[in-house]
């Protein structure tokens, strides 16, 4: 080796090695992008398997249900797997974990499910002066039976999670979730919409509870919105959705940054959704490309 070329191969050595350990880290990107399906719901109403295909063409390899619109879990099945998908996880309603969670796991467990996750808490419970901590009790007898099935139960939040709640010390019903069921019975797929949207960082719930969010759902916003302290669900409505709400990479929300703690939060699934998309399959397709280029 001649001289030059070592003094500058040492130079680069030195550089190199005096970088942050995230610089040097190897490129990632999402290997596998899935979508939630009620992003697509109105065209699953009227055809079931031709939207799930259309879907499938787009590049996306997982899915995930909101509802098998009158199927049976062996046809749903027979479906995914004609499409070459998977479909790692489904939303069922809370009454459903209370009342039908038996039925709810066999059903997953024909369809491939590897989660089920709960998407909304109703008012009713909320205002109730003990409901969080039922919710919490619930979550964990759920989480608890479906291991045992060897399904992982799950939360998919809103906005009305980060509002502090004077019944539970005013903490924000979100933390007393995290911090009062199991997390190996209780995972969250959070929604990093809506998260961002209250004016709370992902990140930092990344950081305070690694491996606990398996799960997240990826959406936009094209500005954001100014937050009224205590107002709660202010953004979840049809205007927000219609006006405000795009699909990743049209927006503002920094995913680079968000997705390059995926490893440290745990993110194995990676779901676009937009709520009310104009054209829903030309926001699937803008958002798969989008996802799919993206490194971080």
């Amino acid at each position: 080796m001649h001289r030059r070329t070592f003094i500058e191969s040492s130079l680069a050595t030195a550089v190199l090695t005096s970088l942050p350990v995230r610089t040097l880290a190897a490129t990632h990107q999402i290997s596998k992008v899935g979508l939630q399906l009620y992003t697509v719901r109105d065209a699953m109403k009227k055809d079931f398997s031709g939207t799930i295909a259309r879907v499938a063409s787009v590049g996306y390899k997982e899915v995930e249900f909101a509802g098998y619109f009158d199927h049976s879990p062996a046809e749903v099945r027979s479906i995914v797997d004609k499409n070459g998908l998977t479909a790692p996880s489904c939303h069922v309603a809370y009454d459903v974990v209370e009342k039908s969670w038996p039925q709810a796991i066999e059903a997953a467990q024909i369809v491939g499910h590897s989660y089920i996750v709960c998407p909304w808490i109703d008012e009713k419970l909320r205002e109730s002066p003990d409901g969080w901590k039922k919710v919490a009790e619930t979550f964990n007898q759920a989480g608890a039976t479906s291991k045992k099935a060897g399904i992982q139960f799950g939360y998919h939040n809103h906005t009305f999670e980060f509002v502090p709640d004077p019944k539970i010390g005013g903490k924000l019903p979100y933390d007393f979730l995290l911090e009062n069921t199991d997390p190996d019975l209780v995972k969250m797929e959070m929604d990093l919409c809506w998260i961002s949207v209250t004016g709370h960082d992902p990140v930092a719930y990344f950081t305070k509870y690694p491996g606990r969010f398996p799960l997240v759902h990826v959406k936009d916003v094209k500005e954001m919105p100014k937050v009224v302290p205590g107002k709660k669900d202010e953004f979840v409505d049809t205007t927000f959705e219609k006006q405000v709400m795009t699909e990743p990479g049209s927006g503002v929300i920094d995913w680079k940054r968000i997705f390059s703690y995926s490893d440290q939060a745990g993110i194995k699934h990676y779901f676009v959704e937009h709520d009310a998309p104009a054209d829903p399959f030309a926001s699937i397709t803008a958002s798969y490309k989008y996802l799919a280029a993206l490194r971080f």
